[in-house]
């Protein structure tokens, strides 16, 4: 699968930093735009024993490739630039890649992609496969520690790792950022990119579940999923609002339309600015509709319980909970509940406030937001506008994506952008 080690004084033409998805595509980008004469030599470094440890959990292992249709609304970041590297290599663009490398992929309801053997491992073999068969010397076990520019100009850098060092003429950054660090991507690389010159956005964990105040009554819906709306309110104003699938878990709430919503909550939290996350359990409706529907069932049912009512629009196992939470009585009679108790009720239904506590931590955090800046790098081909002959590539900068596939379609795409503009791009 991988070599196991280079000699310490080796020299490169390219070396790539992270064999995650964006370091393993600009790595095969690289390879395949390598002219076929003369020695052109490329070494993937990563600190990892083992490589694709991220990419092997992705998708509850199933490993989300991308999905159906991606815009620049879907994520957040410089969305001129972001449009720009999405456009340069689309999702036909990504299928027929992985295709090339013996992978199908087949679309889901949801617009996700998935390889159709449904194993994340059947896409981490094929691109260490095509890497192989490319001559990329893939070496885990081997943290870069440093880089340093080589004094002449267009001598290149000196990277630095716990075996040695490697001289090479370019480097692509593909460290990935702070999300999973037992997978290896710890945070490290932004100080690479600090110590070459570059600024780094504050980051924090996006793509994460959110844990609730014990108090709450989550624990007895734990397994639970249903749909919701969810507001973000920083500041006093609504600063998204976005409706999907919630979860409940033993710690808090978690799913899609959470794991979209928490980078606003932890972004806020990190400001220290005050930020408050409501949820609508009838999307779609206001406080108003849905209180007409209520009056509207205490006219027809008024002898109906408050629980079987409820239970009509909303899961048996949160309405109880609901009520209860309320101060309210189930089996009350619909009719019999005091206008004081409905109109409580009521405000629970459409806007219920969670007590979040702390997010779940770079554990769970599927990706990072914040990382070096968009702007700090030419978007035709990923090349730094402060170091000449540096790359980034990936999570490393400050781009992410809703939850779906949208990340890795970044890290093909910027991969695929720096991997082919080594050899075209001067040092």
């Amino acid at each position: 699968m991988s070599r196991p080690g280079i000699n310490p004084r080796a020299a490169a033409d390219i070396a790539i930093i992270g064999a995650g998805a964006a370091g393993l595509a600009a790595a095969i980008c690289a390879g395949e735009a390598a002219s076929p004469s003369g020695s052109r030599s490329i070494v993937l470094l990563d600190g990892a024993k083992t490589i694709g440890a991220k990419l092997l959990v992705s998708g509850g292992g199933r490993c989300n490739v991308t999905h159906a249709v991606v815009a620049p609304t879907d994520f957040f970041g410089n969305r001129r630039i972001i449009k720009n590297v999405l456009a340069a290599f689309s999702v036909e663009a990504t299928t027929k890649w992985f295709a090339s490398m013996g992978v199908e992929l087949k679309r889901e309801e949801t617009g996700k992609l998935f390889p159709v053997t449904d194993r994340s491992r059947t896409v981490l073999n094929a691109l260490v496969e095509r890497c192989r068969e490319l001559g990329v010397a893939i070496c885990p076990d081997h943290r870069v520690t440093k880089i340093d520019r080589l004094p002449d100009s267009g001598a290149g850098f000196v990277v630095h790792h716990s075996h040695g060092a490697l001289t090479a003429s370019r480097v692509i950054l593909a460290t990935g950022g702070r999300s999973i660090p037992k997978s290896g991507s710890d945070g490290f690389g932004y100080e690479l990119a600090r110590q070459l010159g570059h600024h780094v956005t504050p980051t924090v964990p996006a793509l994460a579940p959110l844990v609730l105040d014990d108090r709450m009554f989550h624990k007895n819906l734990s397994g639970l999923s249903q749909e919701v709306e969810l507001t973000t309110v920083v500041k006093g104003k609504a600063l998204d609002a976005r409706s999907g699938s919630l979860l409940w878990t033993h710690f808090g709430i978690s799913g899609p339309v959470v794991m979209d919503a928490s980078r606003f909550w932890c972004l806020a939290q990190a400001q220290g600015e005050s930020v408050e996350v409501y949820g609508n359990f009838l999307p779609g409706q206001n406080q108003e509709q849905v209180r007409q529907w209520f009056m509207e069932q205490t006219r027809e049912h008024p002898r109906r319980s408050l629980g079987k009512i409820l239970a009509q629009r909303l899961p048996q196992r949160f309405t109880e909970s609901l009520v209860q939470h309320a101060g309210c009585d189930s089996q009350t009679a619909i009719a019999q509940l005091p206008k004081k108790d409905r109109d409580h009720l009521l405000s629970l239904l459409t806007r219920f406030p969670f007590p979040i506590v702390q997010d779940r931590g770079w554990n769970y955090a599927e990706v990072t937001a914040g990382g070096v800046p968009l702007e700090e790098i030419n978007f035709r081909t990923m090349e730094s506008k402060l170091v000449p002959g540096l790359y980034l590539a990936g999570e490393i900068l400050d781009c992410d994506g809703r939850i779906g596939g949208f990340n890795f379609q970044w890290a093909w795409a910027t991969g695929y952008l720096a991997g082919q503009a080594v050899w075209r791009t001067q040092v």
